[in-house]
């Protein structure tokens, strides 16, 4: 395979991020803020502060802000030992019951499987699992998994025999990562030695340990961005801090001896994202409308529950019929989902809504480019096929937070709705209040204080209706523009 992929990475002395790109276009972004860093992969030692019969679940002190989030399905336990590489399907198996398996002040060691979003705390696991470049380690379990992007089975059997036979050794389970294909025996052993090593120290650490401290740090995010994402098919990894390229490079000869070459430092006076367009990128990428070549664009909607995407034609026009017209557009929508929904992180529930589509082979090819374009995503997805009313719903596993609530607050002005009052709602609303306040109190003076095009508007196109207000209450009522107010923000005064 051409290497056709490049790592980005840049490091500032507060915020490091790395930009995967292929065939020169940005695909993801990863984000990493020392004020703010994610805890995901971290083990700890937790406390169980409350047990919850009616949710299967459990909330665990683990030392962060919120208490973490257990639930029954995610709980080793010698009726259900670990489960990774069964095809079943977690919630068909029968759960024992929460209360049989932890109590309220129990110490337990997790590992955050979901970071903190929005307002839920942290997930949690006891089902330990250790990463590594090759394998990820399963403590807990005996299981010998094999990644499924691994399709050769030649390949994979070669694979399965030479880690059970560590496994048998070991006692522990294993999976097999994408990165193992083709790679020599002796770089799978030395992986296994590692994480033999590495699983020794964590017990000892557990038992050390005290409550709400971590046992386990995942590397950080150069390291990880390496040890996970540097395939044979990478071209460079181009990184424009020397102290974290001198890191990076003694990690991957170590790990990846055979790759370590294409790990270079970036040493031009242009920031190395300038170069690429990526700031540009990141900027369109948290902006609600995304254009599409023929003159069609889609429209995200990221909300609490789901993520919605709208496709229009825009200003397409298509050259045969209707029909031709939205496949066209639908085809070319679905390259560009595929790509905004790994570069913007989206995941959970996503809805998206195709244009409508008669033909059921336009259908099976919109949908076939949406999976080929979701082929490369690292992160699960599952899509279906086309509903009744022709949405495709589509689950993306959502760890992290998405780009958007990463690097975005809600706005003060409408508090994350989308929209304010217009400023004729706002002046009726005056009207109310005044013959309200003016009823309940006794005053002489009336002032309104609002933003200055409320106050610009009521005072020269809805004169007449002041002039009428006064009358009706019998005083006069003056206004004060004030910058300080929102548009949809006003307080009257009486004295």
């Amino acid at each position: 395979m051409t290497p056709n992929e490049e790592l980005l990475i840049n490091v500032t002395p507060r915020e490091t991020r790395v930009a995967v790109i292929e065939n020169g276009l940005l695909q993801e972004m990863h984000i990493e803020r020392s004020s703010r860093r994610g805890v995901l992969g971290n083990l700890y030692k937790g406390r169980v502060q409350r047990v919850m019969p009616g949710m299967q679940a459990a909330f665990v002190d683990i030392g962060l802000e919120r208490a973490a989030f257990l639930h029954v399905s995610d709980i080793v336990s010698p009726a259900r030992p670990a489960f990774a590489g069964e095809s079943v399907v977690p919630e068909s198996r029968p759960q024992p019951l929460i209360t049989s398996l932890v109590h309220e002040g129990q110490e337990i060691v997790v590992q955050v499987i979901k970071d903190p979003i929005g307002s839920k705390g942290a997930r949690l696991t006891t089902e330990i699992s250790i990463p590594s470049r090759y394998l990820v380690l399963l403590p807990d379990s005996q299981v010998i998994g094999i990644s499924s992007r691994i399709d050769d089975d030649t390949e994979r059997q070669r694979l399965k025999q030479l880690v059970q036979t560590h496994a048998d050794a070991t006692g522990f389970g294993y999976i097999v990562r994408t990165n193992a294909e083709g790679i020599d025996a002796v770089y799978i052993e030395q992986d296994i030695a590692y994480l033999s090593r590495a699983i020794a120290v964590l017990r000892q650490r557990a038992k050390s340990q005290k409550v709400g401290e971590c046992i386990y740090e995942d590397l950080s995010l150069p390291m990880r961005a390496v040890r996970d994402l540097l395939q044979a098919h990478t071209a460079t990894v181009l990184i424009d801090s020397h102290e974290t390229f001198d890191k990076v490079q003694r990690f991957a000869q170590q790990l990846m001896p055979g790759l370590s070459d294409r790990i270079q430092h970036y040493s031009g006076e242009r920031p190395i994202f300038d170069i690429y367009g990526i700031e540009d990128e990141i900027s369109r990428a948290l902006d609600k409308q995304v254009p599409l070549k023929s003159g069609g664009y889609l429209v995200f909607d990221q909300t609490e529950a789901m993520t919605s995407v709208d496709i229009n034609t825009g200003s397409y026009l298509g050259q045969k019929n209707l029909e031709e017209t939205a496949y066209r557009t639908n085809l070319e929508a679905a390259q560009s989902v595929a790509r905004q929904l790994r570069l913007r992180n989206l995941g959970g529930i996503i809805i998206i809504d195709f244009i409508d589509m008669h033909d059921p082979e336009h259908k099976r090819q919109v949908l076939r480019t949406l999976e080929k374009g979701l082929a490369n995503d690292h992160v699960k997805t599952t899509v279906y096929d086309f509903s009744p009313l022709g949405l495709i719903e589509m689950t993306r596993k959502r760890t992290i937070e998405s780009l958007q609530r990463q690097l975005c607050e809600p706005c003060p002005a409408c508090n994350g709705r989308g929209y304010i009052k217009t400023a004729e709602t706002v002046i009726y609303e005056i009207f109310r209040e005044v013959t309200r306040a003016v009823r309940q109190f006794r005053a002489e003076k009336v002032m309104v204080m609002a933003a200055p095009k409320v106050v610009s508007k009521i005072t020269e196109e809805e004169s007449a209706a002041v002039v009428e207000l006064e009358v009706f209450i019998g005083k006069d009522i003056r206004f004060q523009p004030d910058d300080q107010y929102a548009q949809d923000q006003f307080d009257v005064v009486l004295s």
